[in-house]
């Protein structure tokens, strides 16, 4: 995968990294081009826990005046930058002007996001989204991108390091009501008893939001209600929200969900990769395998389901041959891991939520057979993206470059599971299908 400079995912080992990753192509995948460099161009950002305020000068703008300066900013960068240059064969000229009176009379913020959205969706084309500072992604998104932009985190927040106000849970509005998609292993939902499948009813008596819910409400206990069954009571967690670091919080959740799964007499292998966007993910993984929880398992659950790409196909390498593993430790007892191997079975797990490069590697792990790929078919959204910053600080990810892998286009297709496994997650309770038919498929290999 090319990376161009000032990526993030950019890592102190790119020397080797680069190695690797030919050694790959060469021996794997012959000659593919992926160019999926990701960037923020531009970072004019103030923001301190989750919450942002506007500048002086943009407070005493009328809101139609800045909502269209922000508009026409978006407007521009997909007209200058869009991945096609016919922007699909789109009069983006036409689409303009029919959007800007929409937009001059934009209520608000989540308004002025809506009518955004909506245009961009006219472009038919993943990792082409708005966000604003109401979004939880927007975080993840900005501490993904943290490398190139360091400089100005140092200004922006207190540690350097971008962060929101939340509780590490996923949701998504399913027939009008907000249900629990995803809970990040050790975080605050996690630790309230909070359970895949539960609908949200509100917090504090207020309807959910990953952001608006938590405002202010740092290490002070915070009241969800929930249904556990569509006829089933309606019961109270207390959570109580905390600072969240989005590259922190990932990689934490990540080792914490390693664990061994007993079925049968068989030691299945767990580890749930929420994030691939940087090199600190695989070396935990690596890491793992060689010496930690996951090291004396018979077989392995590779979980990419939902969260964020930036997968390199370099990735794979522990379940490619039989070389033998190494580990090289220093004076002062670090070890590095090298040329790790997992020899034995191995599932990987993917769902509509696994995009990017996510998706990349599983269209690689299921053509060379490297073990059955189980769940439901993936999120079609492979192209190489940039994300740009508006004057408002609103966030624009915009698809810059097509990716072709061995001749074939992913982004509209995405990768079909060899072995498929429905997921209904509506009062699910913490039930995970997908997961129980992983292990069922490595147990009978075993």
């Amino acid at each position: 995968m090319r990376v161009p400079p000032g990526s993030a995912t950019t890592h102190s080992g790119q020397a080797q990294a680069s190695v690797r990753r030919r050694l790959l192509r060469a021996a794997l995948l012959g000659a593919i081009l992926i160019d999926t460099g990701l960037a923020i161009d531009r970072v004019e950002v103030w923001a301190q826990a989750g919450q942002a305020a506007p500048t002086a000068r943009q407070a005493a703008q009328p809101p139609e005046v800045a909502q269209l300066k922000v508009f026409e900013e978006v407007w521009q960068t997909v007209r200058d930058r869009f991945y096609d240059r016919t922007l699909h064969g789109l009069d983006w000229t036409q689409i303009g002007e029919r959007y800007r009176p929409l937009v001059a009379a934009a209520k608000n913020r989540q308004d002025l996001a809506r009518l955004i959205n909506r245009m961009l969706g006219e472009l038919g084309a993943s990792h082409t989204e708005f966000y604003t500072p109401d979004d939880q992604a927007y975080y993840e998104l900005l501490g993904i991108f943290s490398g190139p932009l360091r400089t100005r985190l140092q200004q922006m927040y207190p540690d350097g390091e971008v962060s929101y106000v939340g509780i590490g849970a996923y949701t998504k509005q399913l027939s009008r009501k907000t249900f629990a998609t995803g809970i990040l292993a050790g975080l605050p939902a996690d630790r309230a008893g909070l359970r895949v499948g539960d609908e949200i009813i509100d917090v504090d008596g207020k309807p959910y939001r990953s952001i608006e819910s938590f405002l202010g409400k740092a290490d002070q206990s915070v009241i969800l209600r929930i249904r556990r069954r569509p006829d089933g009571p309606i019961e109270t967690l207390t959570v109580t929200p905390e600072v969240i670091r989005p590259n922190e919080a990932f990689l934490q959740a990540m080792e914490r969900s390693a664990r061994i799964i007993d079925r049968n007499g068989f030691q299945i292998g767990y580890i749930h990769i929420w994030s691939y966007a940087g090199f600190s993910y695989q070396r935990l993984l690596l890491q793992e395998l060689q010496s930690g929880r996951l090291k004396d398992a018979q077989a392995l659950v590779l979980d990419l389901r939902d969260g964020w790409g930036g997968a390199e196909l370099s990735y794979l390498q522990p379940f490619l041959g039989r070389l033998p593993a190494m580990s090289v430790i220093g004076r002062n007892g670090g070890e590095e891991f090298e040329n790790v191997r997992w020899n034995k079975p191995v599932a990987m797990l993917v769902n509509g939520g696994t995009r990017s490069g996510k998706e990349i590697l599983a269209a690689a792990f299921e053509r060379y057979r490297l073990g059955p790929v189980v769940g439901s078919h993936t999120a079609r959204a492979v192209l190489g993206a940039r994300a740009f910053l508006m004057s408002d600080d609103s966030l624009l990810l915009l698809a810059v470059a097509d990716v072709i892998i061995d001749g074939r286009r992913l982004e509209g297709v995405g990768v079909e599971p060899t072995v498929t496994a429905p997921f209904r997650i509506e009062y699910a309770n913490g039930s995970d299908p997908q997961l129980d038919m992983a292990v069922s498929v490595l147990v009978g290999t075993l």
